[in-house]
């Protein structure tokens, strides 16, 4: 997890590690004209059936390595910087996510994900634009701490977060108040898009899985069901005619085509 100053923290969901491929779902991708749906998503406007998809792709990258991943603490919005082992990752995958010819890089302001995003922007040539609202789920008094320790010292509230309860980690946000702030970042980015064009968000691990849930149009209870993300791995969403759909998740090589009836 990752570093707010205190006085602006908006309040938590940490990141983790896991890795889960080929879940899907569908919400618009459109920019104005959403409505809610039931499950607290964006729904397609009642012209979409009329409306083609413009197919544009969002690919939401997790930072590469830092001490206290290492370590197994939570990050929060602490602000840490990626180990050398963290910039190699991130240089690495740059270079593969190049490949996509993105047209634009947004990222969370923290270090870590900023370095990250960094690599990228040396290898396309694009500028980076950073944005507060990407950073990760500010936990509280949990940052800083590891699982052992929280357990150890907020054992109930621990237990139902395992549970997949609503909580406010350490007196920090909620996973709903993240998707709250961090999807309509990814959304404008994707409204600017060009139809059939590419957007690179560099994020955390937390901020994604919330975001990812948010577009898909899944009930909060169901994020957890998206396994973490590995650090400088990502997720793919794909532009179809109902809206986003997950292609890929955890991935750590260039999408290939569904060849099938399912594509």
């Amino acid at each position: 997890m990752e570093g707010l100053p205190r006085a602006a923290a908006p309040r938590g969901r940490g990141e983790d590690e896991g890795q889960a491929r080929g879940a899907r779902g569908a919400v618009s991708g459109g920019g104005r004209g959403r409505e809610l749906s039931a499950y607290g998503g964006a729904t397609a406007p009642a012209s979409a059936a009329e409306t083609p998809p413009r197919d544009r792709r969002i690919v939401l990258w997790r930072h590469g390595q830092t001490r206290w991943n290492v370590e197994g603490r939570f990050q929060g919005s602490t602000d840490i910087a990626l180990t050398d082992v963290g910039i190699q990752q991130a240089r690495r995958a740059a270079g593969q996510l190049a490949q996509l010819k993105p047209h634009a890089i947004v990222s969370s302001d923290l270090r870590r994900a900023a370095a990250t995003a960094a690599e990228l922007a040396a290898e396309t040539g694009l500028d980076v634009t950073h944005d507060a609202g990407l950073r990760e789920t500010y936990a509280g008094d949990w940052q800083g701490l590891t699982h052992t320790e929280i357990n150890e010292r907020y054992g109930d509230e621990y237990l139902a977060w395992k549970r997949g309860e609503p909580v406010r980690r350490g007196g920090g946000e909620l996973e709903t108040e993240v998707a709250d702030r961090a999807a309509p970042v990814v959304l404008r980015h994707a409204d600017a898009l060009p139809d059939g064009g590419t957007l690179v968000v560099v994020s955390h691990g937390g901020a994604i899985r919330t975001t990812i849930g948010r577009l898909l149009g899944l009930e909060a209870r169901h994020w957890e069901g998206l396994g973490g993300l590995t650090n400088c791995f990502w997720s793919v969403l794909g532009e179809g005619v109902r809206g986003w759909r997950l292609l890929e998740h955890n991935a750590g090589s260039l999408p290939e085509p569904v060849l099938g009836d399912d594509d």
